[in-house]
């Protein structure tokens, strides 16, 4: 078993295997596969990506290899390669709308714009009012297809370097401010964006509370229920939120480098995702706060038990749904964590088949409300009230005073029968009168019996309340059929017991009987014969 889940494991550790292991499908042999450009060149975004590294590293000579270089002369390749690769890296650091990652991150490019099938665009300059485009072109190197910078853009390199030079504000600034530099960032660009960062952090505060202060007399108008606290809860998010609005408009003014503002712009991405989130899960509180006050008194058990799980549940599926967002934003194959998980999930649901199906028999319950917590109902053969409605089961106490607990997977199943949702209490006592009694006296005695009925205001006797029913073997059978207008149990048999009163003192006066059962016994004055035969 132990080698069976290390051979899971080992073919689930990478995507082709994790792939592999979902579709049921063999792996490809280690011969069939195309071998990697040990450059990673396979990708426009992969491909300039090791350009930046190296130029950055200073390793020039291998920066050039990402270049197409066939355009300048063999001879001249050695010498002018290792700087054309410089001064593209030069252009890119300094071009505040380029970003590696809108580069496509497919081996066949991107195939939604309007070039050539074989070409991407690198990025585009504005310079003293001409736009200059670089391009890249999907080209066969060694028998690999790789991606390089297209010579055409190679030959514009030196024109652009020698248009963009340095900027009119950095022509201002102190020599040592613009040649010092990290990340190949110059040091006034570092010392402006801790700068920016502190005047955010004070700024922000004051913005937050301000929309904070608009926003709270119409929540109040609106949401009266809404506790202060809540909406003082917004206010942090809020403050993230702006400030990482700001700090990304500033970005596009300074000069940083091409992957330190990709390293920015991931965290950035961060960072906005973590302000929605932390937004999106106030707002689940808010909607819990909401719903709990506006629930039955005998519901508001769930509040402290259901809702919470509910919250928390919405607020795990929100902070997973921003996990795959940043996971994607940053380039990691969410498609195989997301099967990864669904095979985890799919494996928790079967060990934990009873646990959910109790958790989704409590959600029928709450939702459809066949009972509330104090409720008298018939369940099965058994009469009780409903006590607690938990996740996993419910508990009545029934007549004998007994508790009773019934898993929710089989409690919203059952046929239940919930006395307290009646509107009113149903009268039907049935009258069985003797014999002997006349046609007439079992007239006056229906007459009788109607009048008790209509002069109580307690109870409807609309349509026929007093019939004459049958004529039994030992009776004259009346059925009333009336209600009681009251949904108290207490209180209709204290109404009950006076109906019934009246309705005997009615028959008292009329001087009719109630039939009492009768058995006739024989008595023999023979003795019994027990000789044989």
């Amino acid at each position: 078993m132990l080698l069976a889940a290390l051979i899971l494991a080992t073919q689930a550790a990478s995507p082709q295997g994790l792939s592999n292991l979902l579709t049921g499908q063999k792996s490809a042999s280690p011969a069939a596969a195309v071998p990697e450009d040990p450059l990673k060149r396979d990708t426009p975004r992969s491909a300039i990506y090791a350009l930046l590294e190296s130029c950055h590293s200073g390793n020039f000579q291998i920066a050039m290899q990402y270049l197409d270089l066939h355009k300048i002369a063999a001879g001249d390749r050695t010498a002018e390669g290792p700087e054309r690769a410089k001064e593209l890296c030069s252009l890119l650091d300094r071009n505040p709308q380029f970003e590696v990652d809108q580069l496509s991150d497919s081996p066949q490019g991107n195939q939604q714009d309007l070039l050539a099938p074989d070409v991407d665009s690198l990025a585009t300059f504005q310079l003293k009012g001409q736009a200059i485009a670089l391009q890249m072109q999907h080209e066969t190197l060694q028998g690999r297809r790789v991606w390089l910078v297209s010579a055409d853009s190679v030959a514009r390199i030196p024109q652009l370097n020698a248009l963009a030079g340095e900027s009119a504000f950095e022509k201002k600034l102190p020599e040592w401010l613009v040649r010092i530099t990290l990340v190949e960032t110059p040091l006034w660009t570092w010392i402006a964006l801790v700068l920016l960062a502190l005047l955010l952090s004070l700024v922000s505060r004051l913005l937050s509370r301000a929309a904070i202060a608009i926003v709270t007399p119409i929540v109040k108008r609106y949401a009266k229920s809404m506790q202060a606290y809540r909406l003082e809860a917004f206010t942090e998010p809020l403050r993230l939120l702006l400030s990482v609005a700001v700090f990304r408009t500033c970005l596009e003014f300074l000069a940083v480098s091409a992957l330190l503002r990709t390293y920015l712009l991931n965290l950035i991405a961060l960072l906005v995702v973590l302000g929605v989130t932390s937004l999106a899960m106030r707002i689940v509180d808010v909607i819990s706060d909401r719903v709990a006050s506006r629930l039955d008194p005998r519901q508001r058990a769930l509040s402290y038990s259901v809702l919470p799980l509910f919250g928390r549940f919405v607020k795990i599926c929100l902070f997973c749904v921003a996990v795959l967002i940043v996971l994607e934003r940053w380039g990691y194959p969410t498609s195989t964590i997301i099967a990864g998980v669904g095979v985890g999930g799919l494996a928790i649901a079967l060990a934990a088949q009873k646990t959910i199906e109790n958790l989704f028999g409590s959600i029928s319950v709450i939702l459809d409300r066949p009972v509330l917590v104090g409720d008298f109902c018939k369940f099965g053969a058994q009469l009780g009230t409903v006590e607690d409605i938990g996740l996993r089961s419910t508990r009545l106490r029934t007549l004998d005073r007994t508790l009773v607990t019934i898993p929710n997977s089989v409690f919203s199943t059952m046929t239940l029968e919930n006395y307290a949702r009646r509107d009113r209490m149903w009268f039907h006592p049935k009258l069985e009168l003797r014999r002997d009694v006349s046609p007439e006296q079992i007239r006056q005695m229906m007459r009788a019996i109607q009048q008790v009925l209509g002069e109580d205001p307690r109870v409807d006797a609309t349509g026929v309340p007093v019939r004459f029913v049958s004529i039994a073997q030992q009776s004259f059978d009346i059925e009333v059929f009336a209600y009681v207008l009251t949904a108290d149990y207490n209180e209709y048999l204290r109404v009950q017991t006076e109906l019934l009163l009246k309705i005997m003192d009615a028959a008292a006066k009329l001087q009719v009987g109630f039939a009492v059962p009768i058995q006739e016994a024989v008595v023999s004055t023979h003795e019994l014969d027990t000789s044989p035969g």
